[in-house]
């Protein structure tokens, strides 16, 4: 399975948070899993880390790299085919970055691995 990770499981990944269901644990760990982090994830880190919503340990430059190698997560980019997707999404979900994240997930089948509801609305695999 070829799985996306939200940016709030990301980061419940590198932190070992208790929010992290006993599913999204057993996705994570299975090798045969191949594990991306969206660079719309990493934007959505480097703007809440800016705005001092979030603390990290390192500076965000060089934290996100680390815990991408430290945890064998594999990076996405966002490619101008995903993008053609966001037209074609229903106005379920406001948030930009998530709604980015399933264009990515439609475009390259992936699963989201992700607790929230609103995507879990939308045409793509999600698990929890």
């Amino acid at each position: 399975m070829k799985v996306l990770l939200d940016t709030c499981t990301f980061l419940w990944i590198i932190s070992d948070d208790k929010a992290l269901s006993l599913v999204s644990r057993e996705i994570f760990s299975d090798p045969s899993h191949e594990i991306l982090l969206s660079a719309i994830s990493v934007w959505e880190i480097l703007v809440k880390y800016s705005l001092g919503r979030i603390s990290l340990p390192t500076p965000v430059d060089q934290f996100i790299p680390q815990q991408r190698e430290r945890h064998g997560i594999s990076t996405l980019a966002l490619e101008e085919a995903a993008t053609g997707h966001l037209s074609k999404l229903p106005a379920l979900h406001k948030d930009p970055f998530d709604r980015m994240l399933i264009c990515q997930a439609i475009q390259h089948e992936l699963t989201i691995l992700t607790p929230d509801p609103l995507i879990t609305q939308y045409a793509v695999r999600t698990a929890w």
